[in-house]
């Protein structure tokens, strides 16, 4: 069992918190933040997940689970497979890093301190990821044919792409990144997100907030063929009026991608900050 906080610890309800005493502390804890606010967003994902019956019931009966954090390992080229372990869901044997561009669009791989090229907060969240993982739904198991393999390589680059503008928001522009964001989306996500957005239009203006995305490394959590969970880790350069350097914000977001018309879309997604 993982000793990692879990969405009750940052609300700071016990496990048999009522619906009204969840929706009490998430309300008390955000009063003071900004949407920007990489709590905000944490919190906002705990009390999206605890205040749903289905996925606080399906939350609860992973927190036990026992989960081999030997079984992570990085692995810059290769590709995550697709096995089955007996009996349970797997965790993503290999994470695969990101390319990104720089000023002079030439391609470049997120480099560390000389541990294989991996980020130390990288191989330090991964102490961590059993708390981003047990946060999707129960039920995705990983499949076996080659099919289910090239369609969960499939959903895992179109999370890398969506993940950006799902993210990403500049006060200046926030109805254009509202429609890039929700063009990445299933209809039934595409209204959770309209409520958060809301609360986004009400305070970036104000704050002059801009947030952004990058990449850093993903990797395959659970498959099925019409739907795969994806791991993300993401960098969020965040300014706002009162700090124009930006504040790098280190995120594990773990994605639900649906395939709708032959096209993978988020579905869910859940936010927490890398810890270490």
């Amino acid at each position: 069992m993982s000793d990692a906080p879990t969405w009750y610890d940052l609300l700071d309800v016990p496990r048999d918190a009522s619906t009204e005493e969840v929706r009490a502390a998430w309300k008390g804890h955000i009063a003071d933040l900004e949407p920007g606010d990489r709590r905000f967003d944490s919190l906002t994902r705990a009390a999206k997940v605890l205040l749903d019956p289905v996925s606080r019931a399906a939350y609860d009966a992973t927190l036990a689970a026992p989960w081999d954090a030997d079984a992570l390992l990085l692995d810059e080229d290769a590709p995550a497979p697709v096995t089955k372990p007996a009996g349970k869901p797997g965790l993503v044997t290999r994470l695969r890093r990101s390319s990104t561009s720089d000023h002079d669009g030439k391609a470049r791989s997120s480099t560390g301190d000389g541990t294989g090229g991996a980020p130390a907060w990288l191989l330090a969240g991964l102490g961590v990821v059993a708390a981003a993982l047990v946060a999707g739904t129960a039920w995705m198991w990983l499949q076996e044919d080659a099919g289910s393999g090239a369609a969960a390589r499939a959903a895992q680059t179109a999370a890398e792409r969506a993940v950006v503008p799902v993210l990403s928001y500049d006060f200046e522009n926030l109805e254009a990144d509202r429609e890039a964001a929700t063009a990445e989306m299933t209809g039934r996500y595409r209204t959770e997100y309209d409520k958060l957005f809301v609360v986004i239009e009400e305070n970036a203006p104000q704050t002059e907030t801009k947030v952004g995305a990058e990449v850093v490394a993903s990797g395959i959590v659970r498959a099925a063929d019409d739907r795969v969970q994806v791991l993300v880790f993401v960098d969020r350069p965040t300014t706002n009026k009162l700090s124009a350097e930006p504040t790098v914000y280190k995120d594990q977001v773990t994605l639900s991608m649906q395939l709708v018309d032959d096209v993978w879309l988020v579905d869910d997604m859940v936010t927490s900050p890398v810890q270490g």
